[in-house]
Protein backbone atom coordinates (compact mmCIF):
# COMPACT_ATOMS: atom_id res chain seq x y z
CA UNK A 1 0.00 0.00 0.00
CA UNK A 2 1.42 3.38 -1.05
CA UNK A 3 0.38 6.26 1.18
CA UNK A 4 0.47 9.94 0.35
CA UNK A 5 2.80 12.19 2.27
CA UNK A 6 -0.22 13.72 4.00
CA UNK A 7 -1.41 10.43 5.46
CA UNK A 8 -1.75 10.53 9.23
CA UNK A 9 -1.97 7.51 11.48
CA UNK A 10 -4.64 7.90 14.17
CA UNK A 11 -2.80 8.64 17.41
CA UNK A 12 -4.10 8.32 20.96
CA UNK A 13 -2.42 10.42 23.64
CA UNK A 14 -2.98 8.87 27.06
CA UNK A 15 -2.56 11.30 29.97
CA UNK A 16 -2.38 10.17 33.57
CA UNK A 17 -3.02 12.83 36.18
CA UNK A 18 -2.94 13.05 39.93
CA UNK A 19 -2.86 16.53 41.46
CA UNK A 20 -0.97 18.15 38.59
CA UNK A 21 -3.23 21.21 38.34
CA UNK A 22 -0.29 23.60 38.07
CA UNK A 23 0.84 21.89 34.85
CA UNK A 24 -2.38 20.56 33.38
CA UNK A 25 -3.64 23.52 31.31
CA UNK A 26 -0.33 23.95 29.54
CA UNK A 27 0.05 20.22 28.96
CA UNK A 28 -3.37 19.94 27.28
CA UNK A 29 -3.04 23.20 25.34
CA UNK A 30 0.27 22.06 23.88
CA UNK A 31 -1.54 19.02 22.55
CA UNK A 32 -4.40 21.01 21.08
CA UNK A 33 -1.89 23.18 19.19
CA UNK A 34 -0.09 20.27 17.53
CA UNK A 35 0.55 20.62 13.80
CA UNK A 36 -1.26 17.31 13.40
CA UNK A 37 -4.97 16.56 13.11
CA UNK A 38 -5.67 12.85 13.45
CA UNK A 39 -5.37 12.32 17.20
CA UNK A 40 -7.42 11.98 20.35
CA UNK A 41 -6.70 12.80 23.99
CA UNK A 42 -7.77 10.47 26.78
CA UNK A 43 -7.13 11.68 30.31
CA UNK A 44 -7.26 9.43 33.36
CA UNK A 45 -7.61 11.34 36.60
CA UNK A 46 -6.68 9.27 39.63
CA UNK A 47 -8.60 10.81 42.54
CA UNK A 48 -7.13 14.31 42.31
CA UNK A 49 -7.85 16.55 45.30
CA UNK A 50 -6.54 19.80 43.82
CA UNK A 51 -8.23 21.87 41.08
CA UNK A 52 -7.42 19.37 38.30
CA UNK A 53 -11.08 18.47 37.64
CA UNK A 54 -12.07 22.12 37.32
CA UNK A 55 -9.34 22.60 34.73
CA UNK A 56 -10.24 19.44 32.83
CA UNK A 57 -13.89 20.56 32.50
CA UNK A 58 -12.76 23.54 30.44
CA UNK A 59 -11.57 21.26 27.63
CA UNK A 60 -14.35 19.75 25.55
CA UNK A 61 -12.22 17.78 23.09
CA UNK A 62 -10.78 15.25 25.51
CA UNK A 63 -12.19 12.01 26.84
CA UNK A 64 -12.01 11.88 30.63
CA UNK A 65 -11.90 8.84 32.88
CA UNK A 66 -12.41 9.87 36.48
CA UNK A 67 -11.27 7.39 39.09
CA UNK A 68 -12.89 7.87 42.50
CA UNK A 69 -10.93 5.37 44.55
CA UNK A 70 -7.29 4.39 44.20
CA UNK A 71 -6.83 0.71 43.50
CA UNK A 72 -3.36 0.29 45.03
CA UNK A 73 -1.25 1.80 47.78
CA UNK A 74 1.69 2.19 45.40
CA UNK A 75 1.78 5.15 42.96
CA UNK A 76 3.57 3.11 40.27
CA UNK A 77 0.81 0.47 40.22
CA UNK A 78 -1.91 3.12 40.16
CA UNK A 79 -0.26 4.79 37.19
CA UNK A 80 -0.10 1.48 35.33
CA UNK A 81 -3.77 0.83 36.13
CA UNK A 82 -4.67 4.27 34.77
CA UNK A 83 -2.72 3.81 31.55
CA UNK A 84 -4.37 0.46 30.89
CA UNK A 85 -7.86 1.86 31.48
CA UNK A 86 -7.15 4.82 29.21
CA UNK A 87 -5.75 2.51 26.55
CA UNK A 88 -8.94 0.44 26.42
CA UNK A 89 -10.89 3.64 25.72
CA UNK A 90 -8.55 4.58 22.88
CA UNK A 91 -8.73 3.90 19.15
CA UNK A 92 -5.35 5.04 17.82
CA UNK A 93 -2.89 2.93 15.89
CA UNK A 94 -0.11 4.72 17.77
CA UNK A 95 -0.15 5.28 21.52
CA UNK A 96 1.70 8.25 23.03
CA UNK A 97 2.03 8.29 26.81
CA UNK A 98 2.07 11.60 28.66
CA UNK A 99 2.42 12.41 32.35
CA UNK A 100 0.25 15.43 33.15
CA UNK A 101 3.23 17.50 34.32
CA UNK A 102 5.12 17.12 31.02
CA UNK A 103 4.62 18.91 27.70
CA UNK A 104 4.92 17.83 24.07
CA UNK A 105 6.73 19.85 21.46
CA UNK A 106 4.15 21.22 19.01
CA UNK A 107 5.64 19.03 16.25
CA UNK A 108 5.91 15.80 18.21
CA UNK A 109 2.92 13.93 16.80
CA UNK A 110 3.95 14.71 13.24
CA UNK A 111 7.51 13.50 13.84
CA UNK A 112 6.19 10.32 15.48
CA UNK A 113 3.81 9.70 12.59
CA UNK A 114 6.56 10.21 10.03
CA UNK A 115 8.82 7.75 11.82
CA UNK A 116 6.24 4.96 11.85
CA UNK A 117 5.29 5.68 8.24
CA UNK A 118 8.90 5.16 7.24
CA UNK A 119 9.47 2.20 9.57
CA UNK A 120 6.38 0.04 9.10
CA UNK A 121 7.58 -2.84 11.26
CA UNK A 122 8.67 -0.79 14.26
CA UNK A 123 6.77 -1.38 17.47
CA UNK A 124 8.13 1.26 19.83
CA UNK A 125 9.86 4.63 19.67
CA UNK A 126 11.64 6.81 22.22
CA UNK A 127 12.29 10.51 21.73
CA UNK A 128 14.67 12.53 23.87
CA UNK A 129 13.43 14.82 26.65
CA UNK A 130 14.11 18.51 27.03
CA UNK A 131 15.19 18.91 30.61
CA UNK A 132 16.45 21.77 32.77
CA UNK A 133 18.31 19.70 35.31
CA UNK A 134 20.49 16.63 34.91
CA UNK A 135 17.93 14.02 35.97
CA UNK A 136 18.22 12.17 32.66
CA UNK A 137 21.46 10.67 31.43
CA UNK A 138 21.53 8.71 28.18
CA UNK A 139 24.19 6.14 27.36
CA UNK A 140 24.02 4.87 23.81
CA UNK A 141 24.99 1.30 24.49
CA UNK A 142 23.67 -1.91 26.02
CA UNK A 143 26.92 -3.88 25.99
CA UNK A 144 28.11 -4.41 29.55
CA UNK A 145 24.84 -2.92 30.80
CA UNK A 146 21.96 -4.76 32.43
CA UNK A 147 19.31 -2.93 30.40
CA UNK A 148 19.37 0.13 28.16
CA UNK A 149 18.71 3.66 29.36
CA UNK A 150 15.16 4.07 30.65
CA UNK A 151 13.39 6.96 28.92
CA UNK A 152 10.72 8.96 30.80
CA UNK A 153 7.14 7.78 30.25
CA UNK A 154 6.24 10.90 28.24
CA UNK A 155 8.96 10.08 25.69
CA UNK A 156 7.47 6.71 24.71
CA UNK A 157 5.25 5.86 21.71
CA UNK A 158 3.99 2.33 21.07
CA UNK A 159 2.25 0.67 18.13
CA UNK A 160 -1.20 -0.48 19.24
CA UNK A 161 -1.00 -4.24 18.70
CA UNK A 162 2.37 -4.34 20.42
CA UNK A 163 0.95 -2.46 23.39
CA UNK A 164 -1.84 -5.04 23.63
CA UNK A 165 0.81 -7.73 23.76
CA UNK A 166 2.73 -5.79 26.42
CA UNK A 167 -0.39 -5.68 28.60
CA UNK A 168 -0.47 -9.49 28.60
CA UNK A 169 2.90 -9.50 30.35
CA UNK A 170 2.79 -6.26 32.31
CA UNK A 171 1.88 -8.01 35.60
CA UNK A 172 -0.06 -4.98 36.91
CA UNK A 173 -0.31 -6.25 40.50
CA UNK A 174 3.37 -7.15 40.85
CA UNK A 175 6.58 -5.19 41.36
CA UNK A 176 5.01 -2.28 43.29
CA UNK A 177 7.98 0.05 42.84
CA UNK A 178 8.59 -0.58 39.13
CA UNK A 179 7.11 2.15 36.94
CA UNK A 180 5.57 1.64 33.52
CA UNK A 181 8.48 3.27 31.67
CA UNK A 182 10.95 0.68 32.99
CA UNK A 183 8.58 -2.19 32.23
CA UNK A 184 7.97 -0.97 28.69
CA UNK A 185 11.63 -0.54 27.82
CA UNK A 186 12.65 -3.85 29.39
CA UNK A 187 9.77 -5.62 27.61
CA UNK A 188 10.48 -4.22 24.16
CA UNK A 189 14.23 -4.77 24.49
CA UNK A 190 14.02 -8.41 25.58
CA UNK A 191 10.73 -9.52 24.00
CA UNK A 192 10.93 -7.81 20.60
CA UNK A 193 14.59 -6.83 20.56
CA UNK A 194 13.65 -3.22 19.82
CA UNK A 195 15.16 -0.02 21.15
CA UNK A 196 14.33 2.65 18.58
CA UNK A 197 15.50 6.22 19.13
CA UNK A 198 14.27 9.42 17.51
CA UNK A 199 17.15 11.83 18.05
CA UNK A 200 14.96 14.86 18.67
CA UNK A 201 14.00 16.55 21.93
CA UNK A 202 10.23 16.48 21.60
CA UNK A 203 9.11 16.22 25.23
CA UNK A 204 9.54 18.78 27.99
CA UNK A 205 10.22 16.68 31.07
CA UNK A 206 9.47 18.50 34.31
CA UNK A 207 10.87 17.36 37.62
CA UNK A 208 8.07 17.36 40.19
CA UNK A 209 9.14 16.90 43.81
CA UNK A 210 5.87 15.05 44.40
CA UNK A 211 6.31 12.69 41.45
CA UNK A 212 6.45 8.90 41.63
CA UNK A 213 10.25 8.64 41.50
CA UNK A 214 11.23 11.98 43.03
CA UNK A 215 11.63 10.62 46.54
CA UNK A 216 13.77 7.65 45.56
CA UNK A 217 17.38 8.44 46.40
CA UNK A 218 20.16 6.40 44.88
CA UNK A 219 21.22 3.46 47.05
CA UNK A 220 18.23 3.93 49.36
CA UNK A 221 16.12 0.97 50.45
CA UNK A 222 13.46 1.85 47.87
CA UNK A 223 16.12 2.24 45.14
CA UNK A 224 17.46 -1.29 45.79
CA UNK A 225 13.93 -2.68 45.91
CA UNK A 226 13.05 -1.15 42.55
CA UNK A 227 16.28 -2.38 40.99
CA UNK A 228 15.66 -5.92 42.20
CA UNK A 229 12.11 -5.79 40.82
CA UNK A 230 13.50 -4.63 37.46
CA UNK A 231 15.87 -7.61 37.41
CA UNK A 232 13.01 -9.96 38.28
CA UNK A 233 10.73 -8.52 35.60
CA UNK A 234 13.51 -8.72 33.00
CA UNK A 235 14.15 -12.38 33.83
CA UNK A 236 10.42 -13.04 33.60
CA UNK A 237 10.35 -11.63 30.05
CA UNK A 238 13.49 -13.56 29.09
CA UNK A 239 11.91 -16.76 30.37
CA UNK A 240 8.83 -16.17 28.22
CA UNK A 241 11.08 -15.76 25.17
CA UNK A 242 13.18 -18.77 26.21
CA UNK A 243 16.32 -16.68 26.38
CA UNK A 244 19.30 -17.42 28.58
CA UNK A 245 19.05 -15.89 32.03
CA UNK A 246 22.53 -14.94 33.13
CA UNK A 247 22.99 -14.63 36.88
CA UNK A 248 25.05 -11.46 36.81
CA UNK A 249 27.12 -10.00 39.61
CA UNK A 250 24.79 -6.99 39.63
CA UNK A 251 21.78 -9.24 40.15
CA UNK A 252 23.42 -11.14 43.01
CA UNK A 253 24.50 -7.96 44.79
CA UNK A 254 21.09 -6.36 44.25
CA UNK A 255 19.28 -9.42 45.58
CA UNK A 256 21.60 -9.69 48.59
CA UNK A 257 21.24 -6.06 49.58
CA UNK A 258 17.50 -6.05 48.93
CA UNK A 259 17.02 -9.12 51.15
CA UNK A 260 19.18 -7.57 53.85
CA UNK A 261 17.14 -4.36 53.83
CA UNK A 262 13.73 -6.05 54.00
Amino acid sequence: MIRSKKYEFPISVLITNYNKASYLSRSINRLLKQNYENFEIILYDDCSTDTSLEIIKKFKKIKVIRNKKKKYLNPALNQIDGVIKAFYKSKGKLICLLDADDFFDLRKLKFVNNYFQQNNNSKVLYNFPKIFKTYFKFKNRIKNKIWPTIFPTSCITIERESFLNFIKYIRPKSFPNLEIDARLIIFFQFYYGEYNLLNKKLTQYNYDSNGITSGIKKFSKLWWSRRYQAHTYMNYIKKIKKKDINVSFDYLITKLINNFLI
